[in-house]
């Protein structure tokens, strides 16, 4: 929410949450993405977490 409107990437999500660089090997972020809009997308037509291919994530009201 501290980030509405703006790129988050994989690695900024990581390092502060789980105090460690960013491994491309591991699918902890997707994982937690996934889940996450499970929880605030679940039942709504309008979506609102959305993933910039090549740079991250960007919680947003494009409606």
């Amino acid at each position: 929410m501290r980030n509405a409107g703006r790129v988050v990437s994989k690695t900024m999500i990581m390092e502060p949450v789980w105090g460690y660089n960013f491994d491309p090997q591991t699918n902890v972020v997707e994982a937690r993405i996934c889940r996450l809009r499970d929880k605030i997308e679940r039942g709504f037509d309008h979506k609102l977490l959305h993933t910039i291919r090549g740079a991250g994530y960007v919680l947003e009201d494009r409606g």
